[in-house]
């Protein structure tokens, strides 16, 4: 395979100051492009032409079953090999983006996430999935905690570079924090990472155990798989409009580094309509 190509291109990515995670995602299709290249169509990257780029997106559709968000990832990454690893012009006409269909995120009842996060068995994954929602935290941010992350003065929780690769803070519920103080006694209180590996104390869980553990719960309650680990982030942040919180509030809360992110609450929320007088039930009424 082409590896100084791939190492180059890995090299160029963190150049650009993307983080390890976000180089490992952009390399996974580089990484089979190359050997496509190499054990199919038997030819070096500068040799090829649109008409065979064209037909490895085909080729992944044939073999991958790939969505179209993953299709564009993939021709994101291909546009960047170009650009910065051979050195060509990119031309966005010749293999266009896909075109996808958008559907709002599956969000629980207050009710309903009470019951769910109430009834988990496991007191881990208990703790774990209250502090995601009642702090709006990413999956990524909730598996690294720390021990010291965790202000029981301020009533804070400290999260370090988060996804807009910015540092911050958010809010801890007192009820959440009850929960947390069962699990860390019930856990031979971990000191280090807040949540270990179940497998290596010295390293952080990883969202895989969070993902299947809100899959079996589903299972258990008799539920539809409908719920992902982000679910409880959206959960958050819609609870709190409908309870009345400011869509400012919440993009602070959230730690969104724009509005555009926060306003699909608004769409989301039960009670967006409710105090709306529709003008057709007023036409007629005025004297």
């Amino acid at each position: 395979m082409y590896q100084d190509l791939l190492i180059e291109f890995q090299e160029i990515l963190e150049l650009r100051g993307l983080t390890e995670r976000s180089i490992k995602s952009y390399s996974t299709y580089i990484r089979k492009y190359l050997n496509y290249l190499e054990t199919v169509l038997h030819k070096h990257p500068n040799d090829v032409g649109w008409d065979e780029l064209r037909d490895y997106i085909r080729y992944l559709d044939k073999t991958r079953n790939l969505s179209p968000r993953t299709i564009n990832h993939v021709i994101a990454e291909l546009r960047c090999f170009y650009i910065y690893v051979l050195h060509k012009n990119w031309d966005s006409y010749q293999l266009p983006k896909r075109k996808f269909d958008v559907f709002l995120p599956y969000i629980l009842s207050q009710e309903d996430t009470w019951n769910f996060i109430s009834t988990i068995p496991n007191l881990r994954y208990k703790c774990m999935i209250s502090l995601m929602y009642s702090s709006g935290l990413r999956i990524s941010e909730l598996c690294n905690l720390r021990y010291e992350d965790i202000s029981r003065k301020e009533m804070r929780i400290y999260i370090r570079k988060s996804k807009n690769r910015s540092e911050g803070k958010t809010q801890l519920s007192q009820k959440a924090l009850d929960i947390l103080f069962q699990y860390w006694y019930s856990y031979n209180q971990p000191r280090e990472w807040l949540f270990p590996h179940p497998k290596d104390p010295s390293i952080p869980i990883t969202p895989y155990y969070v993902t299947n553990a809100i899959r079996e719960h589903e299972t258990r309650l008799g539920l539809e798989h409908k719920l992902t680990n982000h679910s409880f982030r959206h959960a958050i942040g819609t609870h709190l409009y409908e309870n009345g919180a400011d869509i400012l509030t919440i993009k602070e809360f959230l730690r969104h580094r724009s509005i555009n992110s926060t306003m699909i609450y608004i769409t989301l929320s039960s009670t967006t309509f409710d105090s709306l007088s529709n003008p057709f039930d007023l036409l007629g009424n005025r004297v």
